[in-house]
């Protein structure tokens, strides 16, 4: 199912049960990015940062195993993103270096003529901004959706198992830091 939404379908509904506005028109399971979402939305800042650089590493992988990636992608300008994220996360970056390293990124993606390693750089981004906002976490879930659905067109299996992976890495960070709380 194609799934595209700016909010006009949510009104009226309670905050608490609106669900984020898709930003990209992708093929989704529905049932499962909602679930995705619900879970999103009893995580910390800090949780979901840990995830969103999870899913950003994984989906860079699922690029360069297609052999899209090539040497053209400026991966320091990646990995120094993902690097002040982490230093973020133990208070050690200002949001100002979050911003600009998710900037770089970005670029880097409007610049790219491949749509798949297009996606995959907004991936990156958006999980490297999640320090500066939240959202950027479900933004950069959907893009994963769709570097998956450029990979593999018309395979709502691929799209489904994607969501399905999001979801148990999202649950498996958040039982992994509530047990270091403990």
């Amino acid at each position: 199912m194609w799934v595209r939404s700016f909010g006009s379908t949510t009104r009226g509904m309670r905050e608490a049960d609106r669900v984020t506005p898709i930003k990209i028109r992708i093929p989704d399971d529905t049932e499962l990015r909602t679930q995705l979402e619900m879970e999103y939305r009893n995580t910390t800042q800090v949780e979901l940062s840990r995830y969103a650089l999870m899913l950003a590493a994984h989906t860079l992988k699922l690029v360069d195993d297609s052999g899209l990636l090539h040497d053209a992608i400026n991966q320091e300008t990646i990995r120094e993103g993902l690097r002040i994220n982490e230093q973020w996360q133990e208070g050690k970056a200002r949001i100002h270096d979050i911003r600009q390293a998710s900037f770089k990124i970005h670029r880097m993606a409007k610049a790219s003529e491949n749509t798949a390693i297009c996606a995959a750089l907004r991936v990156a981004g958006h999980a490297v901004a999640v320090a500066h906002m939240s959202e950027h976490a479900i933004v950069a879930s959907d893009y994963a959706v769709k570097v998956v659905c450029l990979l593999h067109p018309d395979c709502m299996e691929a799209v489904r198992k994607e969501r399905l992976w999001q979801i148990h890495h999202l649950l498996e960070i958040k039982k992994s830091i509530q047990k270091k709380s403990v």
